[in-house]
C-alpha cells in the first residue's frame, strides 16, 4: 500500500449496517452513553481502534475507545463525570464508577500546528502530538490498520480508510505510511506490532516486518515506566508465550531484559530458557482461568538467571549463600531499571520470592514453619516448583514443602523436628559418695 500524500484515500469506503457483522448490543452501555450524548450535543462520534478490529474478528473486547471532533474542554463541558489527562496526548476519561471510557479528539497532521502543540526530536520521535483535526487527518495518526476503523453511532456504518477492514480478514499487521518513518515517531509501536500480531495470529505485511530487527535500539530513548507497563500488556494478558517468542525473533527482548537475554545465550542458558517458557505458560493458562496475574512474578523469572550466576560467583568468593543472593538480587534490580522500570510495591516480594528459593532448603526448626506462614510462601512456592520442572532444584524439595503445607499444625511441627543423628548418647553413671564422706 502507497500511503504517500498524494495517494491517499481522501473518503472513506462506507461499510453500512447490513454488510458486517458488529452491532451496537455488543457495545458496552457506558461507551454508548458517551457516544450518544456527543451525538446528541452535535459532535461526530465514532467507536475506534481495537474495539471495532475485535469485534470484525467475533472477539469480545477489553473495552470500546471513543474518538470525535469534540476538544478536550467541549468533552469535559459535557460529562460532568470527565477528567483530561496527560501531556504528550491529550485525551479525556469520562468515568462510571470503575469502568472508564477513553475519548481522543481527531488530530491532524503536525504541518497544521499552528501553537506549538506538535514537537519531535531530532531523530523523529513524537514528544507531544495535540494538534486537532477531522478525521479524514486522524485516520493517517493512527499506527496499524486494523486499528485504524469507525464504527459511526450515527448510522452504525463502519468508515475505512486505509483498507483495514481487508487486513482483519486476511490476519495482516500493516502499518500506516513508512514503516521506519512510523516507528521512529514512537518506538513502543514495535512493542505494539509484536502484541497485537501474538494477540490476534496475525502475520506481517513484509514492509512491517523488515524494520522490526533494525531499530530495536530506539527502545533505548524510551521512558523506562512506559515501557514496563507495555510489558504488562506484552505477558499478562493470556498471550506471553508468543509475545516473548516473537519479541526474542526478532531480538527486541534483549532491549528490554539484556542481562536476561545474555544469560540465555550462555552455556548455563538452557535451565533458565526452561525456567522463563514454563513461567509464561503458566501465566497464560492463569488468565484463561481467570485467576490473579502479577508482574512480581514474572520478573522474578525473568531476572533468576543472572541474579543465580552472579550469586555462584559471589559464593565462590567467599561471600555467604543468602548475602550473596541479596546482592546479586539487588544489583541485577538496579541495571534493569535503566531500562523496564520495576516499580517498589512489585521489586520487593519479588526479591522475597528469590530469597526464599534458599529458606527452601531450610527444613527443620521454627525457622521452616515461619518460612511457611510468610506473606510470599505461595508465590514462592509456584516458583519453586517452575525451579524444580526447570532443573534448578531437585524434587525432594518441594515435596518436602508440598506435604507439608497438607499437614495439620501437629502434624507440622513433628516434620519439622531435627532428626536424631544416628549415635546413641551415652548414660551417665552416677558417682558413689564414699561414707563418711
Amino acid at each position: 500500500m502507497n500511503d504517500s500524500p498524494d495517494t491517499r484515500r481522501k473518503v472513506p469506503v462506507i461499510i453500512p449496517r447490513p454488510e458486517h457483522n458488529v452491532s451496537r448490543a455488543q457495545i458496552s452501555k457506558n461507551a454508548l452513553k458517551v457516544l450518544y450524548r456527543l451525538k446528541d450535543a452535535g459532535y461526530a462520534a465514532f467507536i475506534v481502534g481495537g474495539g471495532v478490529r475485535d469485534l470484525l474478528l467475533g472477539r469480545e473486547p477489553k473495552d470500546f475507545d471513543v474518538a470525535t471532533d469534540a476538544r478536550p474542554e467541549d468533552v469535559r463541558r459535557i460529562f460532568r463525570n470527565c477528567r483530561l489527562i496527560g501531556r504528550r496526548f491529550r485525551l479525556a476519561h469520562v468515568h462510571f464508577g470503575r469502568d472508564i471510557v477513553e475519548v481522543a479528539t481527531f488530530r491532524a497532521a503536525p504541518d497544521n500546528d499552528q501553537q506549538g502543540a506538535h514537537a519531535t526530536t531530532d531523530e523523529g520521535r513524537i514528544l507531544r502530538d495535540n494538534v486537532y483535526g477531522d478525521i479524514e487527518e486522524d485516520v493517517w495518526r493512527r499506527d496499524f490498520t486494523a486499528n485504524a476503523l469507525y464504527y459511526n453511532i450515527a448510522d452504525f456504518s463502519i468508515w475505512d480508510y486505509v483498507g483495514g477492514v481487508q487486513d482483519v480478514r486476511d490476519g495482516v499487521m500493516r502499518l500506516i505510511g513508512d514503516p521506519e518513518e512510523r516507528y521512529r515517531e514512537d518506538p513502543v509501536r514495535m512493542l505494539r506490532a509484536v502484541r497485537f500480531a501474538a494477540k490476534l495470529g496475525f502475520r506481517f505485511e513484509p514492509a512491517t516486518e523488515g524494520s522490526l530487527s533494525r531499530l530495536g535500539e530506539l527502545l533505548a530513548a524510551m521512558p523506562a515506566a512506559r515501557l514496563f507497563d507495555e510489558c504488562q500488556k506484552l505477558f499478562l494478558s493470556g498471550h506471553a508465550v508468543q509475545s516473548y517468542e516473537l519479541l526474542r525473533h526478532y531480538d527486541l527482548f534483549r532491549h528490554l531484559f539484556p542481562a536476561a537475554d545474555e544469560s540465555m545465550d550462555t552455556l548455563e542458558g538452557e535451565n533458565f530458557r526452561a525456567l522463563v517458557l514454563k513461567a509464561l505458560d503458566n501465566t497464560d493458562r492463569r488468565v484463561a482461568e481467570n485467576k490473579p496475574v502479577t508482574p512480581t512474578f514474572l520478573f522474578a523469572v525473568f531476572l533468576w538467571g543472572p541474579v543465580s550466576v552472579m550469586a555462584d560467583d559471589l559464593r565462590q568468593s567467599g561471600v555467604a549463600p543468602m548475602q550473596a543472593l541479596l546482592e546479586a538480587a539487588d544489583t541485577v534490580l538496579r541495571a534493569q531499571q535503566q531500562h523496564v522500570s520495576i516499580p517498589r510495591r512489585f521489586g520487593v516480594p519479588m526479591k522475597d520470592i528469590m530469597v526464599m528459593q534458599l529458606r527452601f532448603r531450610k527444613q527443620h526448626g521454627k525457622r521452616a514453619l515461619r518460612t511457611l506462614e510468610h506473606p510470599s510462601f505461595r508465590a514462592a512456592y509456584d516458583f519453586l516448583l517452575l525451579r524444580v520442572a526447570a532443573g534448578y532444584e531437585s524434587a525432594e524439595t518441594a515435596e518436602f514443602w508440598t506435604k507439608l503445607q497438607e499437614m495439620d499444625a501437629d502434624h507440622r511441627r513433628s516434620a519439622v523436628q531435627p532428626k536424631p543423628s544416628g549415635r546413641r548418647k551415652r548414660r551417665r553413671t552416677p558417682r558413689r559418695r564414699k561414707p563418711g564422706g
